[in-house]
């Protein structure tokens, strides 16, 4: 079993240990880390110790047990939003006030699917195989798991996943309907920028519209790469990186750029009620770099076409005559080295 960089006790065992060989070998990955940021993406003003901050892990991996119930989400790490993005602590804010209530209509359906669907659109799985074909035994984590219906899609596949999110109100859903299904995995209150879990605990690391939307990859993908075994899947999906640069701040889509490709990494978006929201996304370009300095091999891309007669009624920033032309949404796969 995987363990933590610091003194604890193992949950495999109770037996105390230390881990001072761990805790050196994650310091030269933050620093592998850093001097990629800094060399290659000039991120100047990242400084090592935040890097270090984000990469050195602080609680063991939480094992999976039969029938083990996922804990109450413990009070918020207070740390985090000082040491992470400034934009953490307003997306937690957001969610746990605002739209959670919203998009909890969605998670009993998708914990009630036989068939995992995707996206905005609702795509199945067997037209759109976002997650790998067998997962039985697999260690997964979600990122941004919001309601864990796609941990419990894996859990349903014989895997073990954990569910870390940075919203109580989502994970106090998710915890209602593992109650209600039966399905029990652990879910941790925590920042997919820093995540509370131990390095090499994961064959796959998975993440619709959590982490790949909300938190910033210069952050969020090498803690994913941080988190994966050698071998180990990275997969996410989120908007694309063209309907990001055809949406204005607000409104809908349209056939016109309104956004510039380089740079593109921030995305303010305003909704009805004039509350910003912060996203992130990249451009191709930049995602396959970062994702092979973090170690990452890019196997796929699939930029998605909705299928004919699908329907989207919740989201209208994206025109039914918009997706027929472009790709809304995008599904990255990338392996681990």
């Amino acid at each position: 079993m995987a363990l933590a960089c610091r003194v604890g006790v193992s949950w495999s065992s109770g037996q105390p240990w230390s881990s001072r060989a761990c805790r050196k070998s994650d310091r030269r990955t933050a620093r592998d880390i850093h001097q990629l940021l800094v060399t290659e993406h000039g991120a100047t003003r990242i400084s090592y110790s935040t890097v270090s901050n984000y990469v050195a892990p602080r609680r063991p991996f939480l094992p999976h047990l039969a029938g083990m119930p996922s804990e109450p989400p413990r009070p918020y790490d207070h740390r985090m939003p000082d040491e992470a993005g400034d934009h953490v602590p307003v997306t937690r804010r957001q969610w746990d006030e605002h739209m959670s209530a919203w998009f909890e209509q969605y998670a009993r359906p998708r914990w009630a699917a036989a068939e995992p669907y995707w996206g905005m659109w609702c795509i199945p799985q067997s037209r759109l195989p976002v997650l790998p074909a067998d997962q039985a035994g697999a260690d997964a984590v979600e990122l941004g798991c919001g309601t864990a219906y796609v941990s419990a899609w894996l859990a349903r596949r014989g895997a073990r996943p954990v569910g870390v999110d940075v919203s109580a109100r989502q994970l106090a859903t998710a915890r209602r309907l593992q109650g209600e299904f039966g399905l029990r995995f652990p879910l941790v209150h925590g920042d997919a920028e820093r995540v509370p879990l131990a390095s090499a605990c994961a064959d796959l690391v998975i993440s619709e519209y959590g982490a790949s939307l909300w938190c910033d990859p210069y952050r969020w993908v090498p803690e994913a790469a941080r988190l994966l075994r050698p071998g180990g899947r990275l997969v996410f999906m989120a908007e694309s990186t063209l309907a990001r640069m055809c949406l204005p701040e607000k409104g809908p889509a349209t056939d016109r750029l309104a956004r510039d490709l380089f740079g593109l990494h921030q995305v303010v978006r305003r909704g009805n009620s004039g509350t910003t929201y912060r996203q992130f996304t990249l451009p191709h370009g930049e995602w396959i770099r970062l994702m092979a300095g973090c170690g990452l091999v890019v196997e796929d891309l699939i930029e998605v076409q909705v299928p004919p007669g699908a329907a989207n009624n919740d989201f209208p920033e994206y025109p039914d005559e918009w997706v027929r032309r472009f790709p809304a949404e995008e599904a990255w796969f990338a392996r681990r080295r």
